[in-house]
């Protein structure tokens, strides 16, 4: 197990309205090179792997305002870069590459990115 020689925080805010529902998302960083000031964002998706269970707990949310072309972009985004990931980290060419098939599906359907010919 390698030692630790540097920690970072992150900070997670959110705003809910009266019924509960989000209504604002601020996130901020130790480590972010934009500043350490909280930045609003309008969704946010997060994993664990549980080290013990070894089971994955998930945080999705999204704010009111969140519209369906920028919540189709978020989730082309973020399954193009679970592709990426999962390539890096298990250099499973075959299943990364049927990832990005659908990635690329998705996108056409969602009318994110043209359709190819």
């Amino acid at each position: 197990m390698s030692e630790i020689t540097s920690s970072s925080e992150i900070k997670i805010q959110i705003g809910l309205d009266e019924k509960k529902i989000p209504s604002k998302i601020e996130w901020q960083s130790t480590a972010n090179p934009n500043g350490k000031d909280l930045q609003e964002c309008k969704a946010m998706l997060v994993s664990l792997f549980d080290k013990n269970s070894k089971e994955t707990l998930k945080i999705d949310l999204w704010t009111k305002e969140m519209q369906v072309g920028e919540m189709d972009r978020f989730i082309f985004q973020t399954l193009r870069g679970l592709a990426d990931t999962y390539f890096k980290a298990t250099q499973n060419k075959e299943l990364a590459s049927d990832m990005q098939r659908f990635v690329q599906y998705f996108g056409e359907k969602t009318e994110i990115i043209p359709k190819e010919k």
